[in-house]
């Protein structure tokens, strides 16, 4: 236990264990999935934990590496086994491929809709692994990536 001394009052506050960094981790999840929910203007959080899960489970078949591993580490523990429990891809997808994957694993989607879902989705990661994960995340995947996850693409065409 450790003891917080404030004027005139003492509290004591129990030591943390696993099930309290289950529940801070449980609280962490819950925050990603509101902001999907609000990115994507859902109208339940149960259709923005399935994005959630679909596009996060896709993503990480598609970063490898350093960047796959920071990517984990920097996210709530359910999606890091989301991103890390995947086979990675054998070749890299276009950012209108992978679309059309996500697509392909949502019930009804329309390569707009799953194009929303994407950057609803992707477009809330950068304020929470960093700018300059997104950076090296974007460096390994082809162009077109950039605008799902919020930023301009500048990358010149071929």
């Amino acid at each position: 236990m450790s003891t917080t001394t404030v004027p005139s009052v003492t509290t004591r506050h129990p030591a943390p264990t696993d099930h309290d960094h289950n529940r801070d981790d449980d609280h962490d999840w819950t925050r990603l999935v509101a902001a999907v929910q609000r990115s994507g203007q859902y109208a339940t959080r149960q259709k923005a934990e399935r994005t959630t899960r679909t596009v996060l489970s896709a993503l990480g078949a598609h970063v490898i590496g350093d960047e796959r591993v920071d990517l984990a580490r920097a996210l709530p523990e359910e999606a890091a086994r989301l991103i890390a429990s995947q086979i990675p891809a054998t070749h890299p997808l276009t950012a209108a491929e992978f679309v059309d994957e996500v697509a392909s694993r949502t019930a009804g989607a329309t390569p707009a809709t799953a194009r929303w879902d994407v950057s609803s989705v992707l477009s809330v990661l950068p304020p929470l692994i960093g700018d300059a994960l997104v950076t090296r995340i974007l460096a390994q995947l082809p162009a077109g990536y950039a605008l799902l996850f919020g930023r301009a693409d500048l990358t010149p065409t071929p």
